[in-house]
Order: C-alpha cells, then structure tokens, then sequence
C-alpha cells in the first residue's frame, strides 16, 4: 500500500511544471537570461531604498576604480566578497569572516556577486584572480587562506593591533 502511494506521489510530482524562469536585466545587462539570489533588482522603483545596490558607479561620476580606491583607503579593513558578511555565499569568504570577526575588528564589505563591473574591478586592482580579497590598511593581503595562515603564525594579529587598539582576542 506505501509503495502505491509513494508510486502516485512521484507521479503527480513529475508531471507538475516547474515555474518558467523570469530574465532579469541588470545596468549594462550583466544578468540577462540569469536568475539573481537578491532581494533588490537594480533600477526598481518598488525596491526600498536599503535594500537598493550600494555601487552607483553608473549613476555617479565614480569609476569603478575610484569607488574601489576610496573603499580601501577609507576602510582600515576591507574586505570584497561573495555575498555579505551575515551571509556569506562561499565557504572562502565565510572563512575570512570569521577570522576577522575573531579579533573583533570592524571591517567593510562590498557583495561582488550583486556588481560584475566591481568584481571584475577588484582583480584588475589587485592583481589577484580569486574572492574574498581583503586589503588592511590601504594594503593587498590576498584571500582567505592567507588570511588564516597570518591568523595560525600570529603575523594577522600583529597587523590588526593598532585597529583594534589592543587586539584582546575573544575567548575560544
């Protein structure tokens, strides 16, 4: 009896049509025939304002250059990434957040997956092919296995002394 049930189960499944997928047009079309995992869609008049993408670069006389130089000279710590850092969207750029988090410093985050002019930006920049790219203090430190490998020999908390005045790590 179980098994006629699941049998017709799995039927009514597979005939059931997943939704078509909807194209989403982004400035200068980098999505187009892509879905996008955002809660924004750049240019909507309906999105709140919060939750609109912070890089105007085509909307302001920025480039993308400029808007990455004022980000790294302004932020001591910086850090360009897939997805947020409450929410990271690679287990590379989680790891950076948490090792940054551990020392409790504050940083900056730009989402690189919500701009492809900015991440393609960021490697020019740098010179540097992969994500997350963290820069301290004005300074290209590379990704997160560096990060980690600073964090594992002591040198990571001997850069962020001064950011974080005593660098008085949490309790493990």
């Amino acid at each position: 009896m179980a098994r006629l049930l699941s049998n017709a189960m799995l039927k009514g499944i597979t005939r059931f049509q997943a939704c078509p997928s909807r194209t989403l047009v982004a400035h200068g079309s980098f999505y187009q025939q892509s879905l996008r995992h955002s809660t924004s869609i750049p240019g909507d008049s309906e999105t709140h304002e919060d939750f609109q993408p912070t890089i105007k670069s085509k909307d302001s006389n920025l480039s993308v250059k400029d808007i990455i130089e004022k980000d790294v000279k302004e932020s001591p710590v910086m850090i360009y990434m897939k997805g947020v850092p409450d929410a990271p969207q690679c287990g590379f750029s989680q790891l950076a957040v948490r090792v940054l988090k551990h020392y409790g410093v504050p940083f900056n985050a730009r989402n690189i997956l919500e701009d492809q002019e900015l991440k393609g930006g960021v490697k020019s920049y740098s010179n540097w092919p992969t994500f997350p790219q963290i820069f301290i203090n004005g300074e290209f430190i590379g990704g997160s296995d560096i990060i980690l490998n600073m964090h594992q020999t002591g040198e990571l908390k001997e850069k962020l002394k001064d950011l974080t005045g005593t660098t008085q790590e949490k309790a493990e």
